[in-house]
């Protein structure tokens, strides 16, 4: 008896699995129904804001609904990642995935997987970094800057856009290299960061290119960029290859959805922001900080997380900021 239930119990469940899964499809076929939400990682008026806001915008047209943007700053970039574990995987949630999110995991006892729990929809751009000093520093070049900090151990102090984000650690690696000791001071985005530079708070700022229109109206001075050649807007600014570092920093960054999120939801989203990211007022946010479109599949997205959480463990072990065990 208990067996012939068991069966029957089996029967129906197969049963409702073939008469909900046209619904389903039905569904994903009319997605989306509603605004999709996107949370990113910096605040408001920073170069990340401004330029995924225009996206958004392309993207609302594709889809035929609006995608509104959340700020959610803090945590290294991660909060956003963290915001998609207690989503519903539906696809009207979605988070921009910093480069932080790969290395959180090995800084940070984590009840997530960047690499198991989030679905990768779609690579889309990256930074272009640098190092900057007020206009009136007695630091002109990065020389100087380099035989100040040895000098002095410690006590210059420099600012990014939060602790473990690729502007904090890029400096802290082009520290070890140089042999200087820094000072570093955590800031939730670069509207904070830009403010406390410009004002004489901080010695000197790694950012992404947001500090352009504090260079280009004489507040700021640029000592290096990140990038594999000069940016065409600051062509006077060596490269960190050019000053003897082996490293080059863009820190590509896409979006995210739940873990599970239907493929056909993937799709729709992807092929939404591919047509946004084509837009030409999104390429135009895009130069006005100096970044370009940096395009990846989801397919390509996920397997580039594999090898940069790979790649992560490398520079978190060489930095000694690995948590214990």
């Amino acid at each position: 008896m208990f067996r012939r239930s068991l069966l029957g119990a089996a029967a129906l469940a197969s049963l409702t699995m073939l008469v909900a899964s046209p619904a389903q499809a039905q569904a994903w076929r009319t997605f989306p129904e509603k605004p999709i939400k996107l949370i990113i990682a910096f605040p408001a008026g920073g170069p990340t804001d401004i330029t995924m806001r225009a996206l958004a915008d392309n993207a609302a047209r594709a889809l035929g609904y609006p995608v509104i943007i959340e700020n959610r700053p803090g945590a290294g970039g991660t909060l956003p990642a963290q915001a998609l574990q207690s989503a519903p995987a539906d696809g009207y949630t979605l988070a921009q995935i910093p480069l932080g999110v790969f290395r959180v995991g090995y800084t940070t006892k984590l009840d997530w997987d960047p690499l198991k729990d989030i679905t990768y929809v779609i690579n889309l751009t990256g930074y272009a970094f640098g190092i900057v000093v007020p206009a009136d520093s007695p630091f002109k070049t990065w020389q100087d800057f380099v035989d100040y900090a040895k000098a002095n151990p410690g006590k210059l102090t420099y600012g990014s856009t939060g602790t473990l984000t690729s502007p904090h650690l890029t400096t802290e690696l082009i520290a070890q290299e140089a042999g200087m000791q820094l000072q570093h001071v955590p800031y939730k985005g670069s509207a904070d960061l830009m403010l406390a530079v410009t004002s004489g708070q901080l010695m000197a700022a790694a950012d992404s290119t947001g500090f352009a229109p504090f260079v280009e109206a004489g507040r700021l001075r640029v000592l290096n960029t990140w990038g594999a050649k000069r940016l065409a807007k600051f062509p006077d600014a060596p490269t960190l290859k050019e000053l003897g570092y082996d490293i080059v920093q863009n820190s590509p960054f896409g979006l995210g959805a739940p873990r599970g999120t239907p493929p056909e939801v993937v799709k729709r989203l992807h092929d939404a922001f591919k047509k946004a990211m084509e837009e030409t007022s999104y390429l135009a946010a895009l130069a006005k900080y100096d970044m370009l479109p940096d395009y990846k599949s989801s397919a390509d997205y996920a397997k580039f997380a594999q090898e940069t959480v790979a790649r992560e463990k490398a520079v978190i072990d060489k930095l000694g900021l690995a948590r214990s065990q």
